[in-house]
């Protein structure tokens, strides 16, 4: 047998990489970046043209990943009867329909088509997450999987920088602020300066669509491995009952911990990632969105460096310590962005995405490694998934908190306290692995 030949081994991992398999999966990773970001520079646009407030707004954060978390069990259940490769292709058209439906919402111009939209492509993302992930663990040696997945997640804030980017210049104009241009028009014209506005959305959706046309085309042609374990593909009911792995799954303290810190995660990022742009705005209220959309950008370059950086740093320390640190850091870096009235509070927002690099896929990669049995593999995986829906609540709250106090500014103090939490997370996992290490020694 020649050692380039691809095996799955009986835990469904493989014993080498496939690279351009590889490479096909980890582009997937861009693909859910850009609809992510888009999503920070809608919530700019429609709190102002629907005239709505800080904690309505969110509701775009709300629809899109209330999606992932509806969507991530049936999605995992797809995988698991089915293939990886199909679940990716049907993610992949989930998500060309809901960019798709951008069309009639920015005719219609109403809020609530445009959250069905995002809902839509949730939906599809959903898929794509909960398939992507876990296979790129999958796709070579287990030792590696953590580097595997953490090497893909670089991708992400590539594909979230041109979100971003597109937006900032198909979304946004020159000129004053939409705030500033609306106040000074009548009902009528400023019904028809919105609709003008939104119908501005179409154009980023539309290059989406044609890139994951050819992308799904491309899934559709190459041969991927299944990755499945042995004793799963050799059952003949290689399905999961949702009860079994619910019960199975809720008697391991170590993964409840995990789904629960990476609900805090994606709150903590999303909260960020949301209204850095609203924050930049409120700072400096004579600067308009097209300009702000900068430090929306800026956020994901300081993303994109970090994840170098926690890669490089996985490879010779231990996960526990870095993420410890890196969160302890940012807790002083988001009170400093809550409580310091310049602009140099936009700055240090931008900066804490540094700080993110590690966080997703470490917290993924590790939770999944404390799945027993290879057989809920996919179904631990969907649960993962599901805590996504950690940035539907968190944005909303931070929302709530800024109308309560009347300061965006305020509200960053709770991304803040998401920080907190998941620093105590990680000193505990430290402090349990150094205690099972002497314990081993001691026992030797």
């Amino acid at each position: 047998m020649s050692k380039n030949t691809v095996e799955t081994k009986r835990d469904g991992f493989l014993n080498t990489t496939p690279i351009l398999q590889y490479i096909l999966v980890t582009l997937l990773f861009p693909l859910w970046g850009a609809a992510a970001s888009l999503n920070d520079v809608l919530i700019a646009q429609f709190k102002t043209i629907f005239d709505l407030s800080n904690f309505a707004s969110a509701f775009v954060q709300s629809a899109f990943y209330g999606g992932y978390f509806i969507f991530a069990l049936p999605a995992a259940l797809l995988v698991k009867k089915t293939s990886y490769r199909l679940t990716i292709v049907t993610g992949l058209l989930m998500y060309i329909i809901g960019c798709s439906l951008f069309f009639p919402a920015s005719h219609m111009a109403t809020y609530g088509m445009f959250l069905i939209a995002l809902f839509i492509i949730a939906i599809g993302l959903s898929c794509l997450e909960t398939s992507a992930n876990t296979y790129a663990l999958l796709l070579g040696r287990k030792d590696k999987a953590t580097q595997r997945i953490n090497l893909s997640q670089t991708f992400y804030p590539i594909g979230a920088m041109a979100g971003a980017i597109l937006g900032k210049y198909f979304i946004f104009t020159e000129g004053d602020s939409l705030e500033k241009q609306m106040s000074v028009m009548n009902s009528k014209e400023a019904t028809q300066f919105g609709l003008e506005m939104l119908q501005r959305t179409m154009t980023p959706y539309i290059i989406l669509i044609i890139i994951l046309v050819i992308v799904m085309i491309l899934f559709m042609l190459i041969k991927f491995p299944k990755c499945k374990p042995a004793e799963v593909e050799k059952s003949s009911d290689n399905t999961v009952d949702f009860k079994e792995g619910l019960y199975h799954l809720s008697k391991n303290k170590g993964f409840i911990k995990g789904v629960l810190t990476q609900f805090i995660y994606m709150g903590l990022q999303t909260t960020v990632w949301s209204f850095t742009l609203r924050l930049a705005l409120d700072v400096n209220p004579h600067i308009n969105e097209r300009f702000a959309t900068n430090f929306v950008i800026f956020s994901f370059v300081a993303f994109f460096i970090g994840r170098f950086i926690a890669t490089s740093l996985l490879s010779k320390f231990d996960a526990n310590k870095i993420l410890m640190v890196y969160s302890a850091i940012g807790v002083i870096v988001l009170l400093y962005a809550s409580l310091i009235p310049n602009i140099s509070a936009v700055y240090a927002a931008v900066f804490v995405s540094v700080l993110f690099g590690p966080c997703w896929p470490t917290i993924y990669g590790k939770t999944i490694e404390k799945i027993n049995n290879p057989k809920y593999i996919e179904f631990g995986g969907a649960i993962l998934i599901m805590s996504i829906i950690g940035g539907a609540v968190m944005p909303a709250l931070q929302g709530l908190v800024a109308d309560i106090f009347g300061s965006m500014q305020l509200s960053f103090i709770v991304p803040m306290f998401c920080f907190l939490y998941i620093a105590m997370y990680f000193y505990g996992e430290r402090k349990r692995n150094i205690e099972s290490k002497k314990v081993k020694v001691l026992q030797s």
